[in-house]
């Protein structure tokens, strides 16, 4: 599902020059759950930009689902995005006055849904995190777990095979925490392709596999 082939990322200012990610080889099976674990400034954020299509290597190749995208402009990866990959983030990333409703349609408006099609799929998606009753109650209203299952609903807004979790617990509380990986697990058992970024080992555990970066490498090579 996502091959990731001598991927680098140059940042440049001037003349100096900054290696985010130096040769990055991994490769990610249909319906693997990862965690990508590794210290700060590790570049875990940016390959996860990468893998999420949000950014470009500035070398290598990215297969994605058979095809690669490493050199599609950034309007071609939006399209890939919203087909592909749902997104779940640390800060939830909701639209604060958006409703909960409103936050989990969303992703159908850019991509031209019904209003049929709408209805029923934040319903089932409302009913399937627990919240349908909180539908028209804004991120302010809810608490940070609930919010993150909003958060996880509008991901599945577009059905995408891949979800990428970045520190989706980190925000919650350990109750909460629980119960969004056991969310997470449930949507990997049912064929998810699922990335995770996380500090705790305890989360990562959850996974089938876990991938450590240091200074922009993969701590075992190529993987």
């Amino acid at each position: 599902m996502i091959e990731l082939k001598g991927i680098t990322k140059v940042y440049r200012t001037g003349s100096q020059a900054l290696e985010a990610l130096r040769g990055i080889t991994l490769s990610v099976e249909r319906g693997e759950f990862i965690s990508i674990m590794g210290p700060s400034g590790s570049g875990k954020s940016t390959l996860m930009n990468i893998i999420g299509c949000l950014d470009t290597p500035t070398s290598g190749d990215y297969v994605l689902d058979s095809d690669n995208v490493a050199g599609l402009t950034f309007d071609q990866l939006a399209a890939v995005r919203n087909r592909k990959i749902g997104f779940v983030f640390q800060n939830f990333n909701l639209l604060p006055y958006a409703t909960a409703w409103e936050n989990v349609e969303l992703p159908m408006l850019f991509d031209g849904k019904s209003n049929r099609r709408r209805r029923e799929r934040v319903t089932e998606l409302l009913n399937a995190v627990g919240l349908y009753d909180w539908r028209d109650h804004r991120p302010s209203e809810l608490s940070g777990g609930q919010q993150q299952r909003i958060a996880l609903a509008r991901a599945l807004a577009n059905d995408p095979p891949i979800l990428l979790a970045d520190e989706p617990t980190g925000n919650l509380d350990s109750k909460s925490g629980e119960e969004i990986m056991a969310i997470l697990v449930a949507l990997w058992k049912a064929g998810r392709t699922i990335v995770m970024v996380t500090h705790n080992d305890h989360i990562a555990a959850s996974s089938q596999r876990i991938v450590r970066l240091f200074d922009g490498a993969l701590a075992n090579g190529n993987q």
